[in-house]
């Protein structure tokens, strides 16, 4: 059997230097909302998000929102990928991938490139089918990103204070300083 047509013509050098590109990413790259956190208010990400908490405002991630069973969210979410179990009033704007598991409960529309729904996901809004160019003109005008979120990585905390083998003493606290008296008036002559 003539395997040159799956793998390429057998008379030119295969050139096996090409290797994949990965992408390591860090535990400490992905922004966790954890179960009983609440956030009030807008919150963007360049690195992937892990939503287990509650968000009442818009989310938006440069990468993949990983939104759990127990997460609720109430606003709007801007992402690249999202894999979804939680419940959303609000709409979902997705520049490739949205996939809603089984616990998936939107109330809301939803704005994407590919979708995949598994059975039992619930679904109370409009689907409307985007291009990434669509996407990246509705985050222009819909998305105000932080002034300094392109220009520089944020900076990093500074280093924990030096405490002995037992732990740190907090600092006794000064005493308030005892008001002065007040000199008697002197009687005059």
């Amino acid at each position: 059997m003539d395997f040159s047509k799956f793998t390429g013509n057998k008379n030119q050098p295969q050139n096996n230097n090409k290797t994949p590109k990965t992408v390591e990413q860090n535990v400490n790259d992905i922004s966790r909302i954890s179960l009983g956190a609440a956030i009030r208010g807008d919150l963007y990400s360049t690195t992937d998000i892990r939503l287990d908490g509650q968000v009442d405002g818009s989310l938006y991630s440069e990468g993949k929102i990983v939104v759990g069973e127990a997460a609720r969210l109430s606003g709007k979410m801007f992402c690249t990928n999202v894999d979804f179990w939680g419940k959303m009033d609000g709409d979902i704007f997705v520049k490739d991938t949205l996939s809603l598991k089984s616990s998936a409960v939107v109330n809301g529309n939803i704005h994407v490139r590919k979708i995949q729904v598994e059975m039992g996901a619930q679904i109370n809004g409009s689907f409307k089918m985007i291009t990434e160019k669509e996407y990246d003109q509705i985050v222009a005008t819909m998305v105000s990103k932080p002034a300094n979120a392109a220009a520089e990585p944020a900076p990093k905390p500074a280093p924990a204070p030096k405490s002995s083998v037992f732990g740190s003493r907090p600092a006794a606290p000064k005493p308030a300083a005892a008001p002065k008296p007040e000199a008697p008036a002197q009687p005059a002559s």
